[in-house]
Formats: structure tokens, sequence, C-alpha cells
């Protein structure tokens, strides 16, 4: 299958650049793949949505500044952290051409790191003089939120990290998790529905755009995953008793599917892919030619007989979506997708 098979032309004032407050008050489109239907209703609506015995799971990784400034050779770069690598640091390097293996690019308080290795995908490794507490630790004090390009810069972390993030290692949020505030969250519980939570930390797998011009030659990056035994343990109590198994993000989704428990995945998921555990996919809406619309429009295909169906099922929810003014990408408006 063709990459450009999933492009799509968005308006760019679709493009959300904050989120909505309260944030449960996003637009929610409905989808049946099932009957190819579209509805419309907001996210406070998922209580509605949602049955008594249903299964919830959210990616709980918790973002962090990864944006930093650094200088070396009176020049400045600007290095994106990606996450830690044994003793070393996985990152991006904006300028790498000026240095070299052996340098040491200077950031605030005199804080040095070591080009150790260029890699071929065009990401480094770094060795800080700090353990990766420390490093995290400085992040905090000096790194900028790592919103991505199409958002203007933003200061504030709170905006882009979800109200239940928890284990710190994140390069990006998993969007789809923005929708929810504390308050939609205890209604849900008190209706029955149950929460669990799994860790996997974005980087390159998930925002590398895809450059391959056919999908089956696209190479996903390795990002790491955790799935306790306690969620495989409410996945199969939820299927014993007819509940569904509800992913939150394409993160959650490769978490569940990637029959990795603790380590590093690089599933990517495609269109002919079938579906093990995930029953529903609440996921926002996402760039063209990504591996998430990629991911998307499998899920939808997994619902339907004809050939192709899938992708062209939601390419045509997303061009009902900009009709409606419905807002793009991360701090943008939701699907839920039966």
């Amino acid at each position: 299958m063709l990459t450009q098979d999933f492009w799509y032309e968005l308006p760019p004032e679709r493009i959300a650049q904050a989120p909505i407050r309260p944030r449960d008050h996003s637009k929610l489109m409905v989808l049946d793949c099932g009957q190819a239907n579209i509805s419309h209703r907001h996210f406070y609506d998922l209580s509605s949505l949602l049955k008594p015995g249903d299964l919830l799971v959210l990616n709980d990784t918790k973002v962090f500044k990864a944006r930093l400034k650094a200088s070396f050779n009176q020049k400045d770069f600007e290095v994106f952290l990606l996450r830690p690598e044994g003793s070393d640091w996985l990152a991006m390097v904006k300028g790498l051409k000026k240095i070299s293996l052996g340098d040491a690019l200077t950031f605030d308080e005199e804080v040095k790191a070591r080009l150790v290795k260029k890699l071929d995908d065009g990401s480094v490794l770094l060795h800080f003089e700090l353990d990766d507490e420390k490093v995290f630790a400085f992040t905090d004090r000096h790194g900028q939120v790592p919103t991505p390009p199409y958002v203007a810069q933003s200061d504030s972390l709170e905006d882009y990290q979800t109200v239940y993030a928890d284990k710190i290692g994140s390069a990006a949020a998993p969007t789809a998790g923005f929708h929810f505030t504390p308050e939609l969250i205890e209604t849900l519980k008190t209706k029955g529905v149950n929460f669990g939570y799994v860790t996997l930390h974005v980087g390159l797998g998930t925002f590398k755009p895809i450059t391959a011009e056919d999908l089956e030659d696209h190479i996903m990056h390795e990002e790491w995953v955790n799935v306790p035994r306690e969620i495989l343990n409410l996945i199969n109590e939820t299927k014993r008793r007819g509940g569904r198994v509800i992913a939150v993000g394409t993160t959650s989704v490769r978490s569940l599917e990637s029959d990795v428990q603790n380590g590093f995945t690089n599933i990517f998921i495609k269109p002919g892919y079938k579906f093990k555990i995930v029953d529903a996919l609440i996921t926002n809406f996402h760039l063209p030619v990504s591996t998430l619309i990629v991911l998307v429009s499998a899920f939808a295909q997994n619902k339907m007989s004809e050939l192709d169906a899938g992708r062209k099922f939601i390419l045509e929810t997303y061009g009902e979506a900009i009709k409606n003014n419905y807002r793009f990408y991360s701090f943008g408006d939701a699907m839920f997708i039966e």
C-alpha cells in the first residue's frame, strides 16, 4: 500500500493551538465501522457511550521538557532528548554537521554532554556527566515543553500533559488522553467503567514521519513499553464478562498489541493487521501520511469486509470533521471508534 494513499488536505486554521477548557468539552466524533455510520457528540458524552464493565486502558507516561539549548565552539544548537540509552541519551541535534565525535555540548549551569555516536537515522548518543535522574531534574529547570512544530511554543507543561500522567520519560504526549478531566474519570468510575494503565514513552516511533513510498518499507523506531500483569488480568476478566477493552490513544493500542510486557516495541500496525485485544479506540485526528492515521485506518478495516474500506472510511470521516469545524492534531478534538 502506498504512503500517499493516506494523504488529505487540511486548512491550517483547523490545527488546534491550545486545548479546549474544560478539556472534556472537546468535540467527539463517534464512528460505527460495522455500519459505516458517523455521529457527532462531545467528549463528556463518553459516559453515555461506555457501559459498566468496559475497560479503559490509558498510557500513563509523563512528558518531560525534552527540548534544550546548547552551545559548542561559539555556535548554538537545539537538542531534543528522546530517552536514556544505557549510560547515554538518545537525542536529535539540530546542526549536527557542525560537531564531531568526542565534542562536548555545553548547556546551562555548565552541564556538558559529549557526542559519542552518530546513528544512521540521524539521531545521536550523548553522554552526560549527570545520572538519568539528575538529567530529568535539569530538563525540568532549563528545558522547553516539547510541543510539536505545528503548535506555537508553550511554556505550560500542564497543557501538554494528561491529568493522570505518572511515569516520567516521554518526549511527546499521548494526546488522546488530553480530553479526560478528574471529574469525567470519577463519573465513569461511578458508572462501573474500569480503568487500567500501561506505559509507552513516546519517541521517534510515534512522531517520525513516513518517508518511504510504500508502507512496507517504513521501519518504526523502538519505544519503551510496560504492560503490567494486572492489566493482562483485567483484560481477561473484562472479555470473560463480555465487556470491551477500549484503548485511549494509538500508544495504548500499540502497547496492548505488541506482545511485550516490559521492553521495547517497534510494532507498525497497518491495514491487514488483525487486532487481538482492542475492541474500541479513542483517538485524535492525526497528521496525513503518519503512522497514526495508518493505525486508525487499520482498526477501522478490522471491522469491515470490503478491501481498503477502512482507509476510505477514515479519510471520509476526516473530510466530515473538516466540514464540521473539528479541531485537529495534538490539542484537537477526538474520535470514538467502535
